[in-house]
């Protein structure tokens, strides 16, 4: 898409259009300037020059084929039985080979004025060939033909062949080319002469006059009037570049102009989606203002929580992610250890805590969801909390994640997942989009009702509620969006709870990143396939499918497959348009995001110097972001069966807690 637009970029625009003549250093030679006519050709004999018969002139129309004068001089050459010759533009007849076509069924003739219209004396020698050889591509595929007639860009008389010209006319002639100038103004028509016109309603009405002038027998093409070739066989070859070249222009034309609207539309979109992120994080504040635990309308959740911590090779981490949830406030919890089969020694480093509390089950492996299901089953309460076991919990996570679980309604409550080790550029990108999006998101999927994911990080549910869905499916890869899902078509409510802060381990490596996000990325396709039914549901379900579900496809699929070539537009529009228009458009669009990001910042009591990265995480991190959605999607098109990729642990989660600046448990008014 990028060489489209470039090319179309380049024949639209012409960057480096080498359109002004350097002043001419040196004379044209005297056999052009004193020869027989403007016509100049150069062979074995040396210079050949030729002009019109008496009482004969051949109109010459330089540039287009315009969509608008062309068919209008075609209609006033037709209706005074004349003929003339089109100079034409390789871009333009690109973009217009019909028009090409019928210049050529109305017998009239056709020449090369190059393809940009540059001047060939100030093009680099790889320029010169391509204006030349562009032009005889287009009009192959447009009309068939190989013209051997050309006229320079920024020439007029003989005379004007002079300096560089003079030597870009010599390599023409070397490639076959004959020269055709136009007389001075001053020659007769009655001696017989060659006129240049341009393609405007000015050459339009000079035309009109010239055709009405009673001292001319005869309207003819520069080669009929000279007895000249004007052109030579086409081979199969390039007739079929000319039809590529034809189909590429076409391409670039229509993809630019889709570009226009997509880039009005997504932009429209992203400012949208910021705006009613701002709007509904704060109705979400107002919400917790209204409802936070201890509210005289809602009572405190004091019943036994188990917590399952399914784990395999973790021992960096485990030991942490146990000790925190022992040191929590809640009155009573009953943690249960899965090791997934481990080959290290995790299930070892938890059973040595050496807490009653602490329950270790040991089975062989067979992925996060059996896991889980295997620690529901030996469960004793009715409250369930699920974390991952590079995790660390602060003390009263556990006791404000379930609290909302006061209503019956809910069925299953997200906690709010932050980065712990946030040494890096990498982590500090991950823990901006933490911040920006994933909870942002989150406050508004509450205000909706329409929440798509409980983190595996941190999320409270309620037995029975899981037990009624038969666990935890293993049909998808991302599991804890697949439950989730799967409660909201049952029938349940799921909110957010910002104020139970879990500290997870981030990759630290593209590597690492790229295959945690493709997994959380094709996993979530997968979900949203399995549950695409709740967009025609009632009720709770479908009130999370048309919102949900459509809000994911929207920004999370499309919005990410079109984005590259939104930048990529971006990057044209400050090559080949408007600069500066094209800079402060995006400049805009990226000072909302800053507003934005700052203000998720503010809502999560983080420090908003974070945001300094933030240009160079549009630049790079959000780039790599959507090529895993475009691989993601491809995957899935072609029916590919992705493996479950494990990060490497480094035990860093708890970097962050008891630092400068601890987490703020609510944002004040």
């Amino acid at each position: 898409m990028f060489a489209v637009l470039l090319f179309e970029g380049w024949t639209t625009h012409e960057v480096d259009a080498a359109k002004t003549r350097s002043p001419c250093t040196s004379p044209a030679p005297d056999a052009v300037v004193d020869g027989k006519g403007p016509v100049v050709g150069i062979n074995r004999n040396g210079i050949q020059t030729g002009s019109m018969p008496a009482r004969t002139v051949a109109l010459t129309f330089d540039g287009g084929p315009d969509p608008v004068w062309t068919p209008r001089l075609l209609d006033l050459l037709r209706s005074n039985q004349a003929r003339a010759t089109f100079f034409l533009y390789g871009s333009q007849a690109a973009r217009y080979p019909e028009l090409v076509r019928r210049i050529r069924a109305e017998g009239h003739e056709i020449g090369s004025n190059t393809y940009t219209g540059a001047v060939l004396g100030e093009a680099s020698s790889p320029r010169f060939s391509t204006e030349l050889d562009l032009t005889q591509t287009a009009l192959a595929g447009a009309a068939d033909l190989n013209t051997t007639l050309l006229r320079m860009p920024r020439t007029t008389s003989a005379d004007t062949l002079c300096g560089k010209e003079w030597r870009a006319a010599r390599q023409a002639a070397a490639r076959g080319y004959v020269l055709v100038t136009a007389d001075k103004a001053t020659r007769k028509p009655a001696q017989g002469l060659i006129r240049q016109f341009s393609q405007t309603a000015t050459a339009f009405q000079k035309t009109q006059r010239l055709l009405a002038n009673p001292s001319v027998d005869r309207f003819t093409t520069v080669s009929d009037g000279l007895d000249l070739t004007p052109y030579t066989p086409v081979s199969t070859i390039a007739r079929w570049q000319g039809e590529a070249l034809l189909w590429g222009t076409s391409a670039g034309r229509s993809f630019s102009t889709a570009m226009t609207w997509i880039l009005g539309i997504a932009g429209g979109l992203g400012v949208l989606r910021l705006a009613l992120l701002a709007f509904f994080a704060r109705a979400h504040v107002r919400r917790l203002e209204r409802f936070r635990p201890g509210a005289p309308w809602l009572r405190e959740v004091v019943e036994p929580v188990t917590v399952l911590v399914p784990a395999y090779n973790e021992e960096a981490g485990i030991e942490s992610t146990v000790l925190s949830l022992l040191d929590s406030t809640h009155p009573e919890l009953q943690i249960i250890v899965i090791d997934d089969g481990s080959t290290d020694r995790t299930a070892q480093i938890a059973e040595g805590i050496g807490d009653p509390r602490v329950e270790v089950i040991r089975k062989p492996n067979g992925g996060k969801a059996a896991a889980l299901n295997t620690g529901l089953a030996r469960t004793r309460h009715e409250i369930v909390v699920m974390v991952d076991a590079d995790t660390v919990f602060e003390r009263d996570a556990i006791h404000r994640l379930v609290q909302p679980l006061a209503h019956p309604a809910v069925g299953a409550v997200s906690g709010n997942t932050k980065v712990g080790n946030r040494r890096g550029l990498l982590a500090k990108w991950q823990h901006m989009e933490y911040c920006f999006g994933f909870n942002l998101d989150r406050r508004m999927f509450e205000v909706l009702e329409c929440m798509t994911t409980v983190p595996g990080a941190i999320g409270a549910f309620r037995r029975d509620a899981l037990l009624g869905l038969g666990g935890v499916s293993d049909d998808t890869l991302a599991e804890d969006t697949d439950v989730t899902m799967a409660l909201w078509r049952a029938g349940w409510r799921v909110l957010y709870e910002e104020s139970a802060v879990a500290w997870t381990e981030v990759p630290t490596s593209l590597r690492q990143l790229w295959r945690q996000r493709y997994r959380w990325c094709y996993g979530t396709l997968q979900a949203m396939w399995k549950h695409r039914g709740a967009v025609l549901g009632v009720g709770t379900a479908g009130r999370f499918g048309r919102r949900g579900l459509t809000y994911l496809a929207l920004f999370q699929v499309v919005l990410p497959l079109l984005a590259p070539v939104i930048d990529v537009y971006a990057l044209y529009g400050v090559l080949f348009l408007d600069p500066l228009t094209s800079a402060a458009v995006w400049l805009a669009f990226f000072g909302a995001q800053v507003v934005s990001a700052g203000y998720a910042l503010r809502l999560d009591g983080e420090r908003r110097r974070t945001l300094w990265s933030m240009p160079l995480q549009i630049f790079v991190y959000r780039q790599l972001m959507y090529l895993v959605v475009i691989q993601s999607v491809v995957a899935l098109l072609l029916g590919t069966r992705l493996k479950w990729h494990r990060m490497r642990r480094s035990g860093t989660a708890a970097e962050q807690i008891g630092g400068p600046d601890p987490y703020k448990s609510l944002p004040t008014r």
